[in-house]
């Protein structure tokens, strides 16, 4: 690992961390995990005084966290449900912001169910995506694993797919709003599926899982829609130093301003939802930078 490489030549791995290299596993380009890698690379350049961070581009969460697991990456985005199932020799630096599933169908479309959906064409994400793994989730808690033809669509091809009529719903995991679904509404109609049948056998599959509402006002939407809440973790090794693991988490805030430039999921970023990172450990030097706020 690069960074273990790199402390071995600080002596002590102490707070002085120039020349420090880091490796962020980020996620498609454009993404709000690729906008918030980019901040947070120009900002931890400059606070540690290093070369600019490694952004990798990857397919999302599964491939990030495996990255870091092979010692290819240090810092990673990851989203909890996948951090949950993928958690050996894994610690957290904090919790970033919250994405919310969203199921989209066209506002003349005839499913006012996700059950629905069975025998339809429904886009489930990027392959080794986070928005498949959780889309997998959800088709097992439904009972729909093998009832539907899945195509492995991210956001930007589902829903041209979806205007087209060449697939029936897109299943999207991200902020609210997502500017591509507030376009959509405003271009060609969509609307959300409501969840909340399938909300306890979820958080049974999962203790990340948690049920939300998103707003009418969030897409002009006819009602209120209960849907899931999943958390985003900033994810690194267990192996990595304290004192790097501290700058880093005390970078993030640091930065918090620059980030919210980024990406407006930013805004969700602050240090007391941060330490929940749950079932993934704190690792002990973001801990001891979260203590340090009560001195």
């Amino acid at each position: 690992m690069v960074i273990a490489v790199v402390c071995a030549l600080v002596t002590g791995c102490g707070p002085d961390l120039s020349g420090t290299k880091v490796r962020i596993a980020a996620g498609l380009n454009g993404g709000v995990y690729d906008k918030l890698a980019e901040a947070l690379a120009d900002a931890w350049a400059t606070q540690l005084d290093t070369d600019r961070p490694e952004i990798q581009e990857t397919h999302g969460s599964p491939d990030n966290i495996d990255r870091v697991r092979a010692g290819k990456a240090d810092v990673a985005f990851v989203a909890a449900d996948v951090a949950a199932a993928k958690s050996a020799g894994l610690a957290a630096l904090a919790r970033v912001h919250d994405d919310y599933l969203h199921v989209i169908v066209r506002a003349d479309s005839p499913v006012k169910s996700f059950a629905q959906l069975r025998g339809l064409k429904v886009a489930i994400g990027s392959p080794d995506s986070g928005v498949e793994f959780l889309s997998k989730q959800l088709l097992a808690a439904s009972g729909l694993t093998g009832a539907i033809d899945r195509r492995n669509l991210g956001i930007d091809e589902a829903l041209p797919a979806l205007k087209d009529r060449q697939i029936d719903a897109v299943i999207w995991s991200g902020g609210v709003p997502t500017p591509s679904i507030t376009e959509a509404v405003q271009t060609f109609g969509v609307r959300l599926l409501d969840i909340t049948d399938l909300a306890d056998a979820l958080r049974a599959s999962s203790p990340v899982y948690r049920t939300a509402t998103i707003p009418v006002t969030a897409y002009n939407l006819p009602s209120p829609v209960t849907t899931l809440v999943l958390p985003n973790f900033l994810v690194v090794p267990t192996s990595m130093g304290d004192d790097v693991a501290e700058a880093l988490v005390r970078g993030l805030f640091d930065a918090r301003d620059q980030l919210v430039k980024a990406a407006g999921a930013a805004l969700s970023i602050d240090v007391h939802p941060a330490i929940e990172t749950s079932p993934l450990p704190l690792h002990p030097g973001a801990l001891r930078y979260f203590r340090s706020l009560k001195d």
